[in-house]
């Protein structure tokens, strides 16, 4: 028997090529060094072939790894026909919670500072940016002079001061039928403050 040094004694790549589970390396690596000049087109095909699929994985891998961090997500709607609905629960946010021209002097005596209209001492803050009539009117309606200020309700200020439904209520239909202010009822004050 003929057994060259290579093929008694492998390397540690050629022993690892031969155990490995990756398909294709032990025939691009083999033990026998006669074999290997023998079938050097069959290394040839197995290591193009090995080569191409490693390509395909990485374009592969990295073509999903940019579709997975665009966040990708599936909207789904499923349209019901129902023959009744209840009527819905509405909820109006308006940035302006009061009405500017429903405030009254005993109102600017207690909320004014509340509603960052007046500062601590009861004068208009940096009345060179407001506008001539918001001006006009704080002015007018801050002159605390001799004033006896009167007992003072949040709630009472709050459904007095606030938007009415009837007001802004344009135009209301639900199921065909005509609706308005009289069909809602209001559950809760929500005082927003923009300090």
């Amino acid at each position: 028997l003929d057994l060259s040094l290579s093929e008694l004694c492998p390397t540690s790549w050629q022993s690892f090529a031969h155990r490995s589970t990756l398909h294709g390396l032990r025939f691009i690596f083999p033990y026998s060094s006669s074999s290997s000049h023998r079938c050097t087109s069959r290394r040839l095909l197995w290591s193009a072939a090995l080569l191409a699929s490693l390509v395909l994985l990485v374009l592969e891998s990295t073509e999903r790894l940019a579709y997975f961090l665009s966040y990708p997500h599936v909207t789904s709607v499923d349209a019901v026909v129902s023959g009744s609905l209840v009527f819905p629960a509405v909820t109006v946010c308006n940035l302006n919670t009061y009405r500017f021209t429903r405030l009254t002097q005993n109102d600017l005596y207690h909320a004014g500072e509340l509603l960052a209209l007046l500062d601590v001492h009861l004068q208009i803050p940096e009345p060179h940016l407001a506008e001539p009539h918001v001006l006009a009117f704080l002015t007018e309606k801050s002159n605390f002079t001799n004033y006896r200020p009167k007992p003072f309700s949040m709630q009472e200020f709050t459904e007095r001061v606030g938007h009415d439904l009837k007001e802004m209520m344009l135009y209301c239909r639900f199921q065909g039928q005509e609706c308005s202010h009289q069909d809602f009822k209001t559950v809760s004050f929500c005082m927003v403050f923009l300090l």
